[in-house]
């Protein structure tokens, strides 16, 4: 290449180039070619803001072939989970363990696409059962980070977590309402009055005073906290 096409070649506006798509969510990556679960980077507020995320690529039972976000997780108690409103609104923890995406990532998400959730958890005998939501979504942070679940799927955890259903986020430092909820039950969540699940609760390794651990009271009570519980999310198309 001679000296004058080097310097033309270099006058070539960037907008010239063909654009980047940058990955959304696990879906997004999966269908890149990256096909192995572990921590990737997404982008669901754009460009500037990378989140890192667990990527549940496993094919499971699941036939779709749609793949999994984790925007939740719990399962050793390394991570203290009672934290106040800026720590849940930009999430906390690491990717590799125990985390909180962040309601400002999950709502940029949930914006995008339409997205259905999957709540998995385990108690301490290895037993493992889950609920499943058709639709979730969560709201601006102006509407309170209101919560939207539809078409509920018992897969053993029982109905616990229709009663989150339309409620405002609230932590200790910001209680949408629930009338100290967040500080009874040490936890960050859509409290209403106040739970039937408080999967943000205090990491407790199986009996629990009530209602204070990760709780599900429709499949093991409010004195009992699981092992682990994942919240995680994938495109319903």
């Amino acid at each position: 290449m001679s000296q004058v096409s080097f310097f033309f070649l270099l006058l070539i506006p960037l907008s010239a180039c063909s654009p980047v798509t940058l990955p959304v969510d696990c879906n997004d990556l999966y269908v890149s070619g990256l096909g192995h679960s572990g921590v990737y980077s997404i982008f669901p507020a754009g460009p500037l803001t990378p989140v890192q995320v667990y990527c549940d690529m496993g094919c499971g039972d699941e036939p779709t072939g749609r793949k999994w976000t984790i925007i939740q997780r719990r399962m050793d108690g390394n991570i203290n989970f009672y934290r106040g409103w800026d720590q849940y609104r930009t999430g906390f923890g690491q990717a590799s363990g125990e985390y909180w995406l962040g309601l400002e990532n999950i709502h940029a998400l949930t914006q995008q696409k339409t997205y259905e959730m999957r709540v998995e958890m385990e108690d301490f005998e290895g037993a493992k059962v889950y609920a499943h939501f058709t639709t979730f979504s969560v709201g601006t942070e102006q509407d309170g980070y209101t919560l939207t679940l539809d078409g509920f799927e018992n897969g053993g955890a029982g109905t616990s977590m229709n009663d989150d259903n339309v409620k405002k986020f609230s932590t200790f430092d910001k209680d949408q309402g629930t009338h100290n909820c967040p500080k009874t039950y040490y936890g960050g969540w859509w409290y209403g009055a106040c739970h039937s699940v408080n999967p943000n609760g205090l990491y407790l390794w199986g009996s629990s005073p009530y209602g204070i651990g990760i709780n599900w009271s429709s499949w093991k009570g409010c004195t009992y906290s699981l092992k682990a519980i994942t919240m995680k999310i994938r495109p319903t198309q």
